[in-house]
């Protein structure tokens, strides 16, 4: 079989309110893992801006923007296809007077594909969600690339293995999860680093595909609300096992050249997919049983 080779690379960056920094340290960091052979580049959940979720504020409704005006996303397009690479992009969508946690992929020739929202939303001290976003109504996506066909859930998808499943299935080669995820404020003492990274490593190895997730790392802080960003993004191949990792706290990009060939000559002989049996499963689609 022959190869087919791509390099994925993972983004970890502190955010803060300087928006325009935010957005050039993100663009010096896609030029940078271009230059260094990425043909993808998995960005952190909603990185124009810190995570302003941490509290219920009103007036940051106004960082959204609708999907076919939007500035950043015009600005990403342009520099993916500046630098030839696939680039997943999560921003703060408005759609009239409903708001989205939504991600576009964007391809190596600047096209912007799909529209994906994001379909779990969580809400507890810090992470107040359900404040600013509705549940994704786009349904799941995977897109079709000039490197490959990919799938993607956003932050706390990333906990739910339906979705790595679904992607799957309808034939995703990899899938990304950009993400911002830390300490619990309520609980200092809790730290869910390892589990968070063992659940994603559970969908690469029962999925037999690749997984790539981008966190950020930092402290942000908000009306008392403070939330510390564990990073440790990385990226597995199609067994699970980590192939590249990131700290907890630096700033930096990881990469890893995988063979999708071989993951997908994996998945197909180990007979995951051929013994599912769909006529079982039906409490899955229940609330309770």
């Amino acid at each position: 079989m022959n190869t087919r080779n791509v390099t994925f690379a993972s983004v970890q960056l502190s955010m803060n309110w300087q928006l325009e920094n935010n957005i050039n340290k993100i663009t010096d960091c896609v030029r940078e893992a271009a230059k260094n052979g990425a043909n993808v580049v998995i960005l952190q959940e909603l990185f124009a801006t810190p995570y302003f979720c941490k509290k219920q504020i009103a007036d940051y409704f106004e960082l959204a923007e609708e999907t076919h005006s939007s500035v950043l996303l015009k600005k990403m397009s342009a520099l993916a296809k500046e630098c030839n690479v696939v680039l997943p992009v999560s921003y703060f969508e408005k759609a009239g007077n409903t708001f989205f946690n939504s991600l576009v992929m964007i391809d190596a020739d600047g096209r912007i594909l799909d529209n994906y929202r994001k379909s779990h939303i969580p809400d507890g001290q810090g992470y107040s969600e359900k404040f600013y976003f509705s549940p994704g109504d786009t349904g799941f996506k995977v897109w079709n690339t000039k490197f490959g066909r990919f799938g993607a859930g956003i932050c706390w998808d990333q906990w739910f293995p339906e979705l790595a499943r679904c992607l799957v299935l309808d034939g995703a080669e990899a899938i990304f999860y950009p993400t911002a995820i830390g300490s619990e404020p309520q609980d200092p003492s809790l730290d869910s680093k390892d589990h968070w990274q063992r659940t994603m490593q559970g969908h690469s190895a029962a999925n037999l595909v690749p997984v790539i997730a981008a966190n950020r790392t930092g402290v942000e802080c908000d009306d008392n609300t403070e939330i510390t960003f564990y990073g440790s993004s990385f990226i597995t191949d199609h067994t699970g096992h980590k192939l590249a990792e990131a700290s907890r706290d630096e700033e930096t990009i990881i990469y890893a050249k995988i063979d999708l060939n071989a993951a997908a000559k994996a998945r197909h002989s180990w007979g995951l997919f051929r013994d599912r049996r769909p006529d079982l499963y039906n409490n899955i689609n229940s609330l309770s049983i």
